[in-house]
């Protein structure tokens, strides 16, 4: 694969030299945007993994706003923050390396997904190359505007039903400064993952493994499946549902249309195999 059609093939041995190359470029920039977070201690931490359960943070603010205008006092979250506490001597350390390599793994995603399509390109034909080259560029947008809703919409909304829910009175909620963490980030990057949607439909609809009337056949299934999901992680009230799986089901529907004209523009080229591929499903 990492060979022109055109040259000579490479021997399994020179494939797997060549993706060792490809693997160790990730790696090191994994490690580089890992020391760079690592350098800007407080403004990572202060200013951006701790500020969601703060009432400045900018979507605890703006709902509190809009809860006084609309008089739906549940819409004014993490408005009392909860303490968050390490009980462990190198805790604090230990959780500043985590961070410092998920944002690194973050920072340079663009550029694993960059050294990735490099990795196969060679083994795709010049139409398949000229198509290819915009899935490095939206493929690092759309996981960027993943990683941004989950951090500004779905953790305040997360942290605050989390950190203020109680099974009694008698149980206060400290919150282990490992466990905030790990919502934080696992939250923004999962985000991030499931805004891939359209680009991971685009490859499954090129190998024929989805299709459009699949798509639409189970539209229903994910919408409850979304809807569940947003009433889980949200405070009990039908805006912040909303705002929450509104998107999901925008990628969705994107995800149909370009799954559709994969299909219609492969009838285009080979009626017969098109249509047997769509009866078969």
């Amino acid at each position: 694969m990492a060979k022109s059609k055109s040259n000579d093939e490479m021997t399994f041995l020179e494939h797997l030299e060549e993706l060792r190359w490809h693997l160790l470029r990730s790696v090191l920039s994994v490690l580089v945007g890992g020391v760079l977070a690592f350098l800007f201690k407080d403004i990572i931490f202060s200013h951006v993994i701790i500020a969601p359960k703060t009432p400045e943070f900018i979507t605890n603010s703006l709902l509190c706003n809009f809860s006084e205008i609309v008089h739906v006092p549940q819409l004014c979250i993490n408005n009392n923050p909860f303490e968050i506490i390490n009980i462990k001597m190198a805790g604090q350390f230990k959780m500043h390396i985590i961070v410092s390599i998920v944002l690194g793994a973050i920072i340079a995603f663009p550029y694993i997904f960059y050294e990735f399509w490099r990795f196969l390109q060679p083994a795709l034909y010049d139409n398949e190359r000229k198509y290819s080259r915009g899935a490095v560029f939206f493929s690092s947008l759309l996981f960027l505007l993943g990683v941004l809703f989950g951090y500004f919409v779905i953790v305040p909304l997360s942290v605050h039903f989390l950190g203020t829910y109680q099974v009694s009175e008698y149980v206060t909620n400290q919150i282990d400064l490992k466990s905030y963490i790990a919502t934080v980030t696992s939250v923004a990057f999962a985000a991030g993952v499931i805004f891939e949607l359209p680009i991971l439909v685009y490859f499954l609809s090129k190998a024929g493994v989805v299709n459009p009337p699949f798509l639409r056949k189970y539209r229903k299934h994910s919408i409850v499946v979304i809807l569940t999901l947003s009433a889980i992680i949200t405070p009990p009230d039908i805006f912040s549902q909303i705002l929450v799986c509104l998107p999901l089901i925008v990628l969705y529907e994107v995800s149909i249309k370009i799954s559709k004209r994969i299909y219609d523009k492969a009838e285009q080229e080979n009626p017969l195999e098109s249509t047997q591929n769509l009866e078969s499903s």
